[in-house]
C-alpha cells in the first residue's frame, strides 16, 4: 500500500465529510516517485470547537507512523462543515518550494 492510500485510510477515522490527500512531493527537490510531502484538506464535525493546533494534533496522532519514517512535510487545512462551506469548498494553494537547491 502506497503512503498516501495509507494516510487516506487513516484519516477515515476522523468520519471526514470531504478529504483529500495530495503527493506534493513531485514540487520538491526528491527522487521522482518520492512520497514525502503531502497536503491534507479535511472537513470533518470532530473539529467543531477545536482551536486549529488541537485540529493538528488528532491529524499527528493519527499519522505518528508515517510522520515517523517516510513523510517529511504535512501540509494541513482542517475545516468543521460549516468553515468548509463557508470556503466555498476550495483549498488553498500550495506555495512553491523553496529549498533543494534546484
Amino acid at each position: 500500500m502506497s503512503v498516501q492510500a495509507r494516510i487516506e485510510d487513516k484519516l477515515q477515522t476522523l468520519d471526514p465529510d470531504y478529504l483529500t490527500v495530495e503527493n506534493e512531493s513531485h514540487m520538491h527537490s526528491v527522487p521522482p516517485n518520492s512520497e514525502a510531502h503531502f497536503k491534507v484538506t479535511l472537513s470533518s464535525s470532530r473539529f467543531q470547537g477545536l482551536m486549529p493546533v488541537k485540529r493538528h494534533q488528532q491529524i499527528y496522532a493519527v499519522l505518528a507512523d508515517e510522520l515517523a519514517g517516510p513523510v517529511h512535510a504535512l501540509a494541513l487545512h482542517l475545516y468543521t462543515p460549516q468553515e468548509w462551506a463557508a470556503r466555498g469548498g476550495a483549498s488553498p494553494d500550495s506555495p512553491n518550494c523553496r529549498g533543494g537547491g534546484r
